[in-house]
Formats: C-alpha cells, sequence, structure tokens
C-alpha cells in the first residue's frame, strides 16, 4: 500500500520551503513558521501536543510551540521532514498513516491555497482520494456535524458516488457535493477555499453560512 502519509509530509515540507517562514495559511493567525512549530511539536512533544484538544493545557502547549517557531526556520522544516523520532506515538507501526494522511494533506493545501497557487487544481492520486473518502466521516462527525445547524449531506461527485450525512436529523437538509480532497477541507472547516458545489433552500445555506466557511466567503 503506498504510504500516503510520508508523500503528503514531503508535499507539505517542501510548501513550507518554497514559502518561507513569514507567508500566510489558512489556519488562522499562523505564519508558515507557527505551522511548522506545531507540526514538529505534535509528534515530538505528546506532552504539550495535548493542549491541541485540551483547552485547559492550551497556555502550555502555546509556549512550547513559541519556543520551536523561534527556531531556524529550515531547521523546523528539515525536523519535519525526517519523520517522527524513535520514541514518538507516531513512530509505532501504522500510526504516521492512519494519524497523519488527513493532518498533512490539510496543511499542506491551508499553505498552498492561502499562497500564489491557490487558484490552481490540484489533482491528487486515486489513492489518496480513496483513502480521503475513508476517513471523511471521522472529520465530518467531528468538525463539520458538530458544527453545523442543519443536516449536512456530503455527496461524492463522479462516477464513485457515494454520500454521508452529519449533523442534526430532521428539519432543513444542505447537500456539499465535491472530490474527497474537496469534503475534507470543506468539513475541516476550509470551506471558503473549497471547490464544492452547495445545494439547499436559501434559508438552509444562510444557516449553515452562519456556523461554516462556504466556497466564495472571505477566509
Amino acid at each position: 500500500m503506498p504510504k500516503l502519509a510520508r508523500t503528503e509530509r514531503h508535499r507539505l515540507a517542501d510548501l513550507l520551503t518554497a514559502a518561507g517562514p513569514d507567508a500566510p495559511t489558512l489556519c488562522t493567525g499562523w505564519t508558515t513558521r507557527d505551522l511548522a512549530a506545531h507540526l514538529v511539536l505534535r509528534e515530538r512533544r505528546p506532552d504539550a501536543a495535548a493542549g491541541i484538544q485540551l483547552r485547559a493545557l492550551a497556555g502550555w502547549t502555546a509556549r512550547v510551540q513559541g519556543r520551536y517557531a523561534a527556531r531556524p526556520y529550515q531547521e523546523l522544516v528539515r525536523t519535519f521532514r525526517g519523520g517522527p523520532p524513535t520514541l514518538s506515538p507516531f513512530a509505532l507501526p501504522g500510526a504516521d498513516e492512519a494519524a497523519n494522511t488527513v493532518e498533512y494533506f490539510v496543511h499542506a493545501e491551508d499553505v498552498r491555497r492561502a499562497g500564489a497557487g491557490a487558484g490552481e487544481p490540484q489533482e491528487i492520486s486515486a489513492e489518496l482520494s480513496a483513502a480521503l473518502w475513508r476517513r471523511l466521516p471521522m472529520v465530518a462527525r467531528l468538525e463539520a456535524g458538530r458544527r453545523s445547524p442543519v443536516r449536512l449531506v456530503l455527496a461524492r461527485s463522479g462516477a464513485a458516488g457515494g454520500r454521508i450525512e452529519v449533523g442534526p436529523a430532521g428539519g432543513e437538509r444542505v447537500e456539499v457535493t465535491g472530490e474527497p480532497g474537496e469534503l475534507v477541507l470543506f468539513a475541516g472547516g476550509r470551506g471558503a477555499r473549497s471547490r464544492v458545489a452547495v445545494d439547499g433552500s436559501p434559508a438552509a445555506v444562510e444557516a449553515l453560512a452562519g456556523a461554516l466557511p462556504l466556497p466564495g466567503e472571505r477566509a
């Protein structure tokens, strides 16, 4: 099976290198330097990485991330490109692929779509597209499903088809159609820069727009 997480890791490292340390990203308030520091912290400091999800520990996470961000930028990117250290949880067999395929794809697009190449189409492999589709239900439940005020139907475009539903049952529904990578970006809060079609009643779409960015909105 292709090592998709490793491929996306190197793509992300290449994009970070090309962008330089002060470029914008789609992560609110973060430059590429901040994103690189986050990536290194996440797989090298599990004690501090807990604050990414736990608000009570967010201050500790921010302090440690700040120390990483103060390091030379190219050193940070090289460290990230080199992969997790032996004792990192991400070094366990299968952990990198399971935990990082979506993470690195999304962050690579955070860099790419905030920069000069934002309007250019990005082709991804059939293997990566399939992997993103398999992981979409989890991303959608954790992100879009919690925030959406309407029943959200995420439909895969093209011959492969397929659809998943998240959000409150009953009432208004909105269907969002696109390729798996675009749906992952939408579900992860990058809808303003995603290439998806949104279909629903004006009232339902307006309600959704109040909770999640939609295509064409300011990121």
